[in-house]
Protein backbone atom coordinates (compact mmCIF):
# COMPACT_ATOMS: atom_id res chain seq x y z
CA UNK A 1 0.00 0.00 0.00
CA UNK A 2 3.41 2.11 0.01
CA UNK A 3 2.36 2.27 -3.85
CA UNK A 4 -0.36 4.44 -4.67
CA UNK A 5 -0.16 2.25 -8.41
CA UNK A 6 -0.58 -1.03 -6.55
CA UNK A 7 -2.94 0.40 -3.96
CA UNK A 8 -5.47 1.41 -6.54
CA UNK A 9 -5.36 -1.96 -8.53
CA UNK A 10 -5.91 -3.63 -5.25
CA UNK A 11 -8.60 -1.62 -3.70
CA UNK A 12 -10.47 -1.74 -7.05
CA UNK A 13 -10.84 -5.62 -6.84
CA UNK A 14 -13.25 -4.99 -4.28
CA UNK A 15 -15.31 -3.25 -6.63
CA UNK A 16 -14.32 -5.79 -9.26
CA UNK A 17 -15.41 -8.56 -6.92
CA UNK A 18 -18.60 -7.44 -5.53
CA UNK A 19 -21.43 -7.90 -8.64
CA UNK A 20 -20.06 -11.48 -9.08
CA UNK A 21 -20.74 -12.57 -5.73
CA UNK A 22 -24.62 -10.90 -6.32
CA UNK A 23 -25.24 -12.46 -9.65
CA UNK A 24 -23.25 -15.84 -8.44
CA UNK A 25 -23.96 -16.91 -4.61
CA UNK A 26 -26.80 -13.86 -3.27
CA UNK A 27 -29.33 -14.49 -6.28
CA UNK A 28 -29.44 -18.25 -6.94
CA UNK A 29 -29.79 -19.07 -2.75
CA UNK A 30 -32.37 -16.36 -3.05
CA UNK A 31 -34.22 -18.06 -5.56
CA UNK A 32 -34.07 -21.82 -4.47
CA UNK A 33 -34.82 -20.60 -1.60
CA UNK A 34 -38.39 -19.63 -2.75
CA UNK A 35 -38.96 -22.85 -4.33
CA UNK A 36 -37.74 -22.79 -7.78
CA UNK A 37 -36.56 -25.83 -9.78
CA UNK A 38 -32.66 -26.58 -9.41
CA UNK A 39 -32.78 -26.40 -13.67
CA UNK A 40 -34.60 -23.18 -14.07
CA UNK A 41 -31.37 -21.72 -10.95
CA UNK A 42 -29.07 -23.19 -12.88
CA UNK A 43 -30.29 -21.22 -16.42
CA UNK A 44 -30.75 -18.23 -14.94
CA UNK A 45 -27.13 -18.39 -13.83
CA UNK A 46 -26.41 -17.70 -17.54
CA UNK A 47 -27.49 -14.20 -16.95
CA UNK A 48 -23.37 -13.84 -16.17
CA UNK A 49 -22.59 -14.51 -19.74
CA UNK A 50 -21.28 -10.29 -20.05
CA UNK A 51 -18.90 -11.34 -17.84
CA UNK A 52 -17.58 -14.39 -21.01
CA UNK A 53 -18.54 -12.38 -23.68
CA UNK A 54 -17.10 -8.82 -22.93
CA UNK A 55 -14.25 -9.34 -25.66
CA UNK A 56 -17.65 -8.33 -27.70
CA UNK A 57 -17.16 -4.72 -26.86
CA UNK A 58 -14.25 -4.19 -24.96
CA UNK A 59 -12.56 -3.19 -28.52
CA UNK A 60 -14.54 0.03 -28.14
CA UNK A 61 -13.19 0.64 -25.26
CA UNK A 62 -10.00 0.51 -26.74
CA UNK A 63 -10.40 3.07 -29.59
CA UNK A 64 -12.46 5.62 -27.62
CA UNK A 65 -11.88 7.47 -24.45
CA UNK A 66 -14.37 9.35 -22.83
CA UNK A 67 -13.63 13.11 -21.63
CA UNK A 68 -12.93 12.57 -17.68
CA UNK A 69 -10.20 10.53 -15.87
CA UNK A 70 -7.95 9.46 -18.67
CA UNK A 71 -8.13 6.02 -20.93
CA UNK A 72 -9.58 3.36 -18.62
CA UNK A 73 -10.99 5.41 -15.53
CA UNK A 74 -13.24 7.29 -17.02
CA UNK A 75 -14.77 4.34 -18.61
CA UNK A 76 -15.03 2.48 -14.76
CA UNK A 77 -16.29 6.03 -13.07
CA UNK A 78 -19.49 4.93 -15.55
CA UNK A 79 -19.57 1.66 -14.78
CA UNK A 80 -19.66 2.17 -11.22
CA UNK A 81 -22.47 4.67 -11.35
CA UNK A 82 -24.60 2.18 -13.52
CA UNK A 83 -24.16 -0.96 -10.98
CA UNK A 84 -24.97 1.92 -7.92
CA UNK A 85 -28.60 2.59 -10.08
CA UNK A 86 -28.96 -1.02 -11.05
CA UNK A 87 -28.36 -2.08 -7.51
CA UNK A 88 -30.73 0.39 -5.95
CA UNK A 89 -33.44 -0.86 -8.67
CA UNK A 90 -33.10 -4.57 -7.51
CA UNK A 91 -34.40 -3.67 -4.21
CA UNK A 92 -37.44 -2.26 -5.77
CA UNK A 93 -38.71 -5.91 -6.29
CA UNK A 94 -39.20 -6.57 -2.76
CA UNK A 95 -38.74 -9.48 -0.29
CA UNK A 96 -38.90 -12.97 -2.50
CA UNK A 97 -38.61 -13.02 -6.35
CA UNK A 98 -41.70 -13.53 -7.68
CA UNK A 99 -40.61 -12.19 -10.79
CA UNK A 100 -38.15 -14.28 -11.49
CA UNK A 101 -37.40 -13.41 -15.54
CA UNK A 102 -37.18 -9.30 -14.11
CA UNK A 103 -34.63 -10.39 -11.40
CA UNK A 104 -32.83 -12.53 -14.08
CA UNK A 105 -32.78 -9.20 -16.49
CA UNK A 106 -31.60 -6.95 -13.91
CA UNK A 107 -29.23 -9.75 -13.05
CA UNK A 108 -27.93 -9.43 -16.70
CA UNK A 109 -27.52 -5.95 -16.61
CA UNK A 110 -25.08 -5.60 -13.49
CA UNK A 111 -23.34 -8.45 -15.03
CA UNK A 112 -23.00 -6.18 -18.37
CA UNK A 113 -22.35 -3.16 -16.27
CA UNK A 114 -19.54 -5.19 -14.13
CA UNK A 115 -18.17 -6.53 -17.12
CA UNK A 116 -17.72 -3.37 -18.74
CA UNK A 117 -16.10 -2.14 -15.41
CA UNK A 118 -13.63 -5.19 -15.68
CA UNK A 119 -12.92 -4.62 -19.18
CA UNK A 120 -11.28 -0.99 -17.93
CA UNK A 121 -10.10 -2.01 -14.50
CA UNK A 122 -8.23 -5.35 -16.48
CA UNK A 123 -6.37 -2.92 -18.92
CA UNK A 124 -5.88 -0.16 -16.50
CA UNK A 125 -4.19 -2.90 -14.21
CA UNK A 126 -1.60 -3.91 -17.17
CA UNK A 127 -0.87 -0.48 -18.38
CA UNK A 128 -0.27 0.90 -14.70
CA UNK A 129 2.08 -1.52 -13.02
CA UNK A 130 5.62 -2.43 -13.51
CA UNK A 131 6.56 -6.01 -14.03
CA UNK A 132 8.45 -6.41 -10.71
CA UNK A 133 4.94 -5.54 -8.91
CA UNK A 134 2.67 -7.89 -10.36
CA UNK A 135 2.96 -10.57 -8.38
CA UNK A 136 2.12 -8.54 -5.30
CA UNK A 137 -0.48 -6.73 -6.99
CA UNK A 138 -2.24 -9.59 -8.38
CA UNK A 139 -2.42 -11.33 -4.86
CA UNK A 140 -3.44 -7.85 -3.32
CA UNK A 141 -6.24 -7.62 -5.96
CA UNK A 142 -7.29 -10.47 -5.80
CA UNK A 143 -7.82 -11.13 -2.25
CA UNK A 144 -9.98 -7.30 -2.12
CA UNK A 145 -11.70 -9.08 -5.00
CA UNK A 146 -12.43 -12.30 -3.16
CA UNK A 147 -13.67 -10.02 0.13
CA UNK A 148 -16.30 -8.45 -2.34
CA UNK A 149 -17.23 -11.80 -4.35
CA UNK A 150 -17.27 -13.99 -1.61
CA UNK A 151 -17.10 -11.55 1.65
CA UNK A 152 -19.64 -9.31 1.29
CA UNK A 153 -21.87 -11.60 -1.56
CA UNK A 154 -21.88 -14.46 0.76
CA UNK A 155 -22.46 -12.35 3.95
CA UNK A 156 -25.63 -10.83 2.34
CA UNK A 157 -27.18 -14.12 2.53
CA UNK A 158 -26.32 -13.90 6.25
CA UNK A 159 -27.88 -10.52 6.23
CA UNK A 160 -30.73 -10.27 4.32
CA UNK A 161 -32.15 -13.59 7.06
CA UNK A 162 -31.77 -10.86 9.76
CA UNK A 163 -33.21 -8.01 7.65
CA UNK A 164 -34.89 -8.58 4.37
CA UNK A 165 -33.30 -8.71 0.50
CA UNK A 166 -34.24 -4.80 -0.54
CA UNK A 167 -32.11 -3.52 2.71
CA UNK A 168 -28.92 -5.83 1.74
CA UNK A 169 -29.52 -4.52 -1.39
CA UNK A 170 -29.20 -0.95 -0.88
CA UNK A 171 -26.11 -2.17 1.12
CA UNK A 172 -24.56 -3.48 -1.73
CA UNK A 173 -25.86 -0.80 -4.09
CA UNK A 174 -24.08 2.35 -1.57
CA UNK A 175 -20.41 0.51 -1.74
CA UNK A 176 -19.76 1.62 -5.54
CA UNK A 177 -19.89 4.95 -4.09
CA UNK A 178 -17.03 4.94 -2.31
CA UNK A 179 -15.40 2.79 -5.18
CA UNK A 180 -16.08 5.44 -7.46
CA UNK A 181 -13.70 7.90 -5.16
CA UNK A 182 -11.02 5.40 -5.27
CA UNK A 183 -11.07 5.40 -9.23
CA UNK A 184 -10.53 9.61 -9.44
CA UNK A 185 -8.00 9.40 -7.27
CA UNK A 186 -6.20 6.35 -9.02
CA UNK A 187 -2.81 7.73 -10.78
CA UNK A 188 -2.63 8.00 -14.63
CA UNK A 189 0.12 5.36 -16.11
CA UNK A 190 3.04 7.18 -16.60
CA UNK A 191 3.39 5.47 -20.36
CA UNK A 192 -0.13 6.17 -22.10
CA UNK A 193 0.31 3.56 -25.58
CA UNK A 194 -1.62 5.28 -28.35
CA UNK A 195 -4.84 3.95 -28.93
CA UNK A 196 -6.04 2.19 -32.14
CA UNK A 197 -7.17 4.62 -35.34
CA UNK A 198 -10.06 2.58 -36.10
CA UNK A 199 -12.90 0.25 -35.05
CA UNK A 200 -10.99 -2.32 -37.55
CA UNK A 201 -7.95 -2.39 -35.91
CA UNK A 202 -9.47 -2.41 -32.72
CA UNK A 203 -11.47 -5.07 -33.31
CA UNK A 204 -8.91 -7.64 -35.54
CA UNK A 205 -5.36 -6.94 -34.53
CA UNK A 206 -5.85 -8.16 -30.99
CA UNK A 207 -7.36 -11.28 -32.12
CA UNK A 208 -5.62 -11.93 -35.00
CA UNK A 209 -1.82 -10.65 -33.41
CA UNK A 210 -2.60 -13.32 -30.57
CA UNK A 211 -3.90 -16.14 -32.90
CA UNK A 212 -0.85 -15.90 -35.17
CA UNK A 213 1.49 -16.66 -32.44
CA UNK A 214 3.20 -19.70 -31.71
CA UNK A 215 0.96 -22.08 -29.62
CA UNK A 216 -1.96 -19.44 -29.87
CA UNK A 217 -4.51 -22.39 -29.81
CA UNK A 218 -2.93 -24.92 -26.63
CA UNK A 219 -2.63 -21.33 -24.51
CA UNK A 220 -6.27 -20.23 -25.41
CA UNK A 221 -7.46 -23.88 -24.45
CA UNK A 222 -5.59 -24.04 -21.52
CA UNK A 223 -6.96 -20.67 -20.36
CA UNK A 224 -10.58 -22.28 -20.42
CA UNK A 225 -10.05 -25.61 -18.99
CA UNK A 226 -7.62 -24.85 -16.10
CA UNK A 227 -10.61 -23.95 -13.59
CA UNK A 228 -13.36 -25.68 -15.34
CA UNK A 229 -13.18 -28.43 -12.42
CA UNK A 230 -13.29 -25.99 -9.85
CA UNK A 231 -15.93 -23.91 -12.01
CA UNK A 232 -18.05 -26.97 -12.05
CA UNK A 233 -17.84 -28.03 -8.45
CA UNK A 234 -18.92 -24.39 -7.27
CA UNK A 235 -21.13 -22.80 -9.38
CA UNK A 236 -24.18 -24.11 -7.81
CA UNK A 237 -22.91 -24.38 -3.93
CA UNK A 238 -25.27 -22.42 -2.39
CA UNK A 239 -28.39 -24.84 -3.83
CA UNK A 240 -26.18 -27.67 -2.56
CA UNK A 241 -25.93 -27.06 0.41
CA UNK A 242 -29.76 -25.94 0.99
CA UNK A 243 -30.82 -29.33 -0.80
CA UNK A 244 -28.31 -30.96 2.38
CA UNK A 245 -30.42 -29.32 4.58
CA UNK A 246 -27.95 -26.21 6.39
CA UNK A 247 -29.12 -22.92 7.26
CA UNK A 248 -29.45 -19.55 6.00
CA UNK A 249 -26.68 -18.92 8.92
CA UNK A 250 -24.38 -21.84 7.36
CA UNK A 251 -24.62 -20.97 4.09
CA UNK A 252 -24.23 -17.48 4.14
CA UNK A 253 -21.83 -16.28 7.12
CA UNK A 254 -20.78 -19.23 8.33
CA UNK A 255 -19.87 -20.86 5.33
CA UNK A 256 -17.91 -17.09 4.13
CA UNK A 257 -16.65 -17.04 7.04
CA UNK A 258 -13.90 -20.10 6.58
CA UNK A 259 -14.12 -19.74 2.35
CA UNK A 260 -13.17 -16.20 2.96
CA UNK A 261 -10.21 -16.79 5.18
CA UNK A 262 -8.94 -19.56 2.86
CA UNK A 263 -9.24 -17.21 -0.70
CA UNK A 264 -7.54 -14.68 0.91
CA UNK A 265 -4.35 -16.61 1.79
CA UNK A 266 -4.79 -18.86 -1.39
CA UNK A 267 -5.06 -15.37 -3.33
CA UNK A 268 -2.04 -13.80 -1.62
CA UNK A 269 0.10 -16.46 -1.44
CA UNK A 270 -0.45 -17.64 -5.08
CA UNK A 271 0.75 -14.86 -6.45
CA UNK A 272 3.69 -13.97 -4.36
CA UNK A 273 4.84 -17.49 -4.60
CA UNK A 274 4.88 -17.10 -8.64
CA UNK A 275 7.82 -15.07 -7.97
CA UNK A 276 9.84 -17.45 -5.92
CA UNK A 277 9.17 -20.74 -7.12
CA UNK A 278 8.78 -20.03 -10.44
CA UNK A 279 4.93 -19.61 -12.84
CA UNK A 280 5.49 -22.88 -14.67
CA UNK A 281 5.42 -24.69 -10.84
CA UNK A 282 3.09 -22.84 -9.68
CA UNK A 283 0.54 -23.17 -12.03
CA UNK A 284 1.04 -27.42 -12.08
CA UNK A 285 1.26 -27.36 -8.40
CA UNK A 286 -2.01 -25.56 -7.66
CA UNK A 287 -3.70 -27.22 -10.41
CA UNK A 288 -3.22 -30.37 -8.62
CA UNK A 289 -4.33 -28.85 -5.45
CA UNK A 290 -7.70 -27.63 -7.37
CA UNK A 291 -8.66 -30.64 -8.82
CA UNK A 292 -7.43 -32.55 -5.40
CA UNK A 293 -9.87 -30.25 -3.04
CA UNK A 294 -13.02 -31.29 -5.41
CA UNK A 295 -13.52 -34.78 -2.92
CA UNK A 296 -14.16 -32.60 -0.09
CA UNK A 297 -17.46 -32.46 -1.76
CA UNK A 298 -18.18 -35.73 -2.08
CA UNK A 299 -17.91 -35.96 1.47
CA UNK A 300 -20.55 -33.25 2.48
CA UNK A 301 -22.60 -34.80 0.17
CA UNK A 302 -22.21 -38.52 2.04
CA UNK A 303 -22.22 -36.71 5.27
CA UNK A 304 -25.49 -34.79 5.39
CA UNK A 305 -25.44 -32.37 7.87
CA UNK A 306 -22.26 -32.30 9.50
CA UNK A 307 -20.21 -28.66 10.17
CA UNK A 308 -17.10 -29.85 10.39
CA UNK A 309 -16.78 -31.83 7.17
CA UNK A 310 -18.14 -28.59 5.54
CA UNK A 311 -16.72 -25.87 6.66
CA UNK A 312 -13.08 -28.26 6.30
CA UNK A 313 -13.97 -28.78 2.36
CA UNK A 314 -15.06 -25.23 2.17
CA UNK A 315 -11.37 -24.24 3.30
CA UNK A 316 -9.98 -26.43 1.17
CA UNK A 317 -11.43 -25.83 -2.03
CA UNK A 318 -11.16 -22.12 -1.48
CA UNK A 319 -7.36 -22.03 -0.66
CA UNK A 320 -6.51 -24.32 -3.20
CA UNK A 321 -8.97 -22.02 -5.85
CA UNK A 322 -7.17 -19.07 -5.04
CA UNK A 323 -3.89 -20.59 -4.94
CA UNK A 324 -4.69 -21.17 -8.48
CA UNK A 325 -6.18 -18.14 -9.72
CA UNK A 326 -3.01 -15.97 -8.13
CA UNK A 327 -1.06 -17.86 -10.34
CA UNK A 328 -3.37 -18.00 -13.18
CA UNK A 329 -4.05 -14.06 -13.15
CA UNK A 330 -0.02 -13.12 -13.36
CA UNK A 331 0.02 -15.24 -16.37
CA UNK A 332 -2.89 -13.74 -18.22
CA UNK A 333 -0.68 -9.98 -17.41
CA UNK A 334 1.85 -11.52 -19.34
CA UNK A 335 0.05 -12.54 -22.14
CA UNK A 336 -1.32 -9.27 -22.63
CA UNK A 337 0.22 -6.52 -25.08
CA UNK A 338 -0.68 -2.71 -23.57
CA UNK A 339 -2.06 -0.98 -26.83
CA UNK A 340 -4.75 -3.34 -27.11
CA UNK A 341 -4.77 -4.27 -23.50
CA UNK A 342 -8.39 -3.90 -22.99
CA UNK A 343 -9.53 -6.56 -25.61
CA UNK A 344 -6.58 -8.82 -24.87
CA UNK A 345 -7.02 -9.15 -21.89
CA UNK A 346 -10.90 -8.52 -21.93
CA UNK A 347 -10.53 -12.23 -24.26
CA UNK A 348 -8.64 -13.81 -22.26
CA UNK A 349 -10.47 -13.22 -19.16
CA UNK A 350 -13.80 -13.85 -20.99
CA UNK A 351 -12.23 -17.20 -22.02
CA UNK A 352 -11.34 -17.64 -18.20
CA UNK A 353 -14.89 -16.66 -16.69
CA UNK A 354 -16.67 -19.15 -19.84
CA UNK A 355 -16.39 -22.21 -17.99
CA UNK A 356 -18.31 -20.53 -15.16
CA UNK A 357 -20.99 -19.66 -17.48
CA UNK A 358 -21.06 -22.95 -18.68
CA UNK A 359 -20.71 -24.64 -15.44
CA UNK A 360 -24.12 -23.35 -13.89
CA UNK A 361 -26.80 -24.83 -16.44
CA UNK A 362 -24.02 -28.16 -16.82
CA UNK A 363 -24.63 -28.48 -13.09
CA UNK A 364 -28.02 -28.23 -13.12
CA UNK A 365 -28.83 -30.82 -15.60
CA UNK A 366 -25.85 -32.71 -14.53
CA UNK A 367 -27.01 -33.00 -10.77
CA UNK A 368 -30.75 -33.95 -11.79
CA UNK A 369 -29.32 -36.57 -13.96
CA UNK A 370 -27.21 -38.37 -11.55
CA UNK A 371 -27.17 -36.79 -8.32
CA UNK A 372 -24.82 -34.24 -6.27
CA UNK A 373 -22.16 -37.16 -5.21
CA UNK A 374 -22.03 -38.85 -8.38
CA UNK A 375 -21.50 -35.19 -9.92
CA UNK A 376 -18.73 -33.93 -8.23
CA UNK A 377 -16.65 -37.44 -8.77
CA UNK A 378 -17.35 -36.44 -12.10
CA UNK A 379 -15.76 -32.38 -11.31
CA UNK A 380 -12.17 -34.49 -10.98
CA UNK A 381 -12.00 -35.88 -14.45
CA UNK A 382 -12.86 -32.37 -15.88
CA UNK A 383 -9.60 -30.90 -14.69
CA UNK A 384 -7.45 -33.33 -16.82
CA UNK A 385 -7.71 -31.36 -19.88
CA UNK A 386 -5.79 -28.14 -18.32
CA UNK A 387 -3.05 -30.17 -16.91
CA UNK A 388 -2.56 -31.97 -20.45
CA UNK A 389 -2.58 -28.61 -22.20
CA UNK A 390 -0.29 -27.31 -19.79
CA UNK A 391 2.39 -29.53 -20.43
CA UNK A 392 2.68 -28.04 -24.06
CA UNK A 393 3.57 -24.75 -22.95
CA UNK A 394 5.03 -25.32 -19.27
CA UNK A 395 6.15 -28.68 -19.32
CA UNK A 396 6.44 -30.45 -15.70
CA UNK A 397 9.61 -29.46 -13.98
CA UNK A 398 10.54 -26.09 -16.08
CA UNK A 399 10.56 -22.86 -13.91
CA UNK A 400 8.73 -20.77 -16.61
CA UNK A 401 6.53 -21.18 -18.96
CA UNK A 402 7.26 -20.94 -22.70
CA UNK A 403 4.88 -17.87 -23.96
CA UNK A 404 7.24 -15.02 -25.16
CA UNK A 405 10.80 -15.79 -26.36
CA UNK A 406 9.54 -18.77 -28.68
CA UNK A 407 9.22 -17.43 -31.86
CA UNK A 408 6.62 -19.19 -34.50
CA UNK A 409 7.46 -22.16 -36.64
CA UNK A 410 8.52 -20.61 -40.36
CA UNK A 411 6.03 -21.92 -43.01
CA UNK A 412 4.92 -20.16 -45.82
CA UNK A 413 1.02 -18.61 -45.47
CA UNK A 414 -1.17 -18.14 -48.10
CA UNK A 415 -3.86 -15.68 -47.65
CA UNK A 416 -7.78 -17.42 -47.82
CA UNK A 417 -10.72 -15.36 -48.53
CA UNK A 418 -13.72 -14.81 -47.17
CA UNK A 419 -15.57 -17.25 -48.55
CA UNK A 420 -13.10 -20.17 -47.47
CA UNK A 421 -12.85 -18.46 -44.24
CA UNK A 422 -16.98 -18.16 -44.30
CA UNK A 423 -17.13 -21.84 -44.62
CA UNK A 424 -14.30 -23.22 -42.34
CA UNK A 425 -16.14 -20.82 -39.87
CA UNK A 426 -19.67 -22.54 -40.99
CA UNK A 427 -18.00 -25.93 -40.47
CA UNK A 428 -16.83 -25.23 -36.69
CA UNK A 429 -19.68 -23.85 -35.78
CA UNK A 430 -21.85 -27.19 -37.22
CA UNK A 431 -19.59 -29.37 -35.11
CA UNK A 432 -19.82 -27.55 -31.59
CA UNK A 433 -23.61 -27.49 -32.36
CA UNK A 434 -24.22 -31.02 -32.82
CA UNK A 435 -21.38 -31.74 -30.08
CA UNK A 436 -23.38 -29.28 -27.92
CA UNK A 437 -26.49 -30.85 -28.59
CA UNK A 438 -25.07 -34.40 -27.71
CA UNK A 439 -23.86 -33.10 -24.12
CA UNK A 440 -27.21 -31.43 -23.20
CA UNK A 441 -29.45 -34.56 -25.03
CA UNK A 442 -27.14 -37.32 -22.98
CA UNK A 443 -27.79 -35.35 -19.60
CA UNK A 444 -31.74 -35.63 -20.33
CA UNK A 445 -31.01 -39.45 -21.03
CA UNK A 446 -28.80 -40.05 -17.84
CA UNK A 447 -31.65 -38.52 -15.86
CA UNK A 448 -34.60 -40.39 -17.40
CA UNK A 449 -32.35 -43.07 -16.73
CA UNK A 450 -32.22 -42.99 -13.02
CA UNK A 451 -35.97 -41.70 -12.72
CA UNK A 452 -37.08 -44.95 -14.51
CA UNK A 453 -34.68 -47.97 -14.35
CA UNK A 454 -34.93 -50.54 -16.55
CA UNK A 455 -35.74 -48.20 -19.43
CA UNK A 456 -32.16 -47.88 -20.53
CA UNK A 457 -30.38 -45.04 -22.52
CA UNK A 458 -32.66 -43.62 -24.80
CA UNK A 459 -30.93 -40.54 -26.38
CA UNK A 460 -33.26 -39.68 -29.00
CA UNK A 461 -35.80 -38.17 -27.11
CA UNK A 462 -34.10 -35.35 -25.20
CA UNK A 463 -32.72 -34.80 -29.20
CA UNK A 464 -36.39 -34.15 -30.91
CA UNK A 465 -37.55 -32.61 -27.41
CA UNK A 466 -34.20 -30.18 -28.03
CA UNK A 467 -35.17 -29.37 -31.63
CA UNK A 468 -39.12 -28.80 -30.93
CA UNK A 469 -39.10 -27.04 -27.40
CA UNK A 470 -42.59 -26.79 -25.73
CA UNK A 471 -41.82 -24.16 -22.70
CA UNK A 472 -39.23 -21.56 -21.59
CA UNK A 473 -36.53 -23.89 -20.21
CA UNK A 474 -36.34 -25.37 -23.59
CA UNK A 475 -36.48 -22.56 -25.55
CA UNK A 476 -33.61 -21.56 -23.49
CA UNK A 477 -31.94 -24.34 -23.64
CA UNK A 478 -32.07 -24.86 -27.48
CA UNK A 479 -30.82 -20.82 -27.79
CA UNK A 480 -27.78 -21.83 -25.82
CA UNK A 481 -26.73 -24.58 -27.73
CA UNK A 482 -27.41 -22.74 -31.00
CA UNK A 483 -25.54 -19.73 -29.56
CA UNK A 484 -22.55 -22.26 -28.31
CA UNK A 485 -22.33 -23.16 -31.72
CA UNK A 486 -22.42 -19.59 -33.06
CA UNK A 487 -19.78 -18.42 -30.90
CA UNK A 488 -17.63 -21.62 -31.93
CA UNK A 489 -17.88 -21.19 -35.52
CA UNK A 490 -16.21 -16.90 -35.18
CA UNK A 491 -13.77 -18.77 -33.16
CA UNK A 492 -12.58 -21.17 -35.65
CA UNK A 493 -12.84 -18.54 -38.94
CA UNK A 494 -10.84 -16.20 -36.71
CA UNK A 495 -7.97 -18.72 -36.08
CA UNK A 496 -8.31 -20.05 -40.11
CA UNK A 497 -7.47 -15.77 -41.03
CA UNK A 498 -4.73 -15.56 -38.20
CA UNK A 499 -2.71 -18.35 -39.26
CA UNK A 500 -3.22 -17.59 -43.13
CA UNK A 501 -1.44 -14.22 -42.66
CA UNK A 502 -4.61 -11.80 -42.51
CA UNK A 503 -3.58 -10.37 -39.40
CA UNK A 504 -0.32 -8.44 -38.75
CA UNK A 505 1.75 -10.81 -36.76
CA UNK A 506 3.29 -7.57 -34.33
CA UNK A 507 0.15 -6.96 -33.25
Amino acid sequence: MTSWRTASVSLLGFSSGLPLGLVWIALPDWMRQSGMDIRLVGLITLAQVPWTFKFLWSPLMDRYQLPWLGRRRGWMALAQIALFVLGLCLAGLGQHPDAPWVVATLAFAIAFASASQDIAFDAYTVDVLRPDEQGIAVGAKNMFYWLGFKGLGGASIALAAQYSWPAVNILLAAVYLPMLLITWKAPEPANVSLSPRTIKEAVWNPFLGFLGRHRALEILAFVFFYKFADNLAISLIRPFLFDMGYSDLDRGLGLTLFSLIASILGTMIGGALTGVIGLGHSLWLFGFLQIFSNIGYVLVARSGVNHAVLYSASTFDNLATGLGSGAFLVLLLRLTQKRFSATQYALFSSLFSLPRIVAGPVTGFAVDAMGWEAFFWCTLLAGVPGLVLLQRFAPLGEREPRIESEPPPARARRALTKAQLGWRGLAGGLVSLVFAAMAVSALSALKSMRAHPGTGFDLAQPLISLLQPTDVGGWIQTAGVVVFGAFAGLLTAAVFAARSGDGPASA
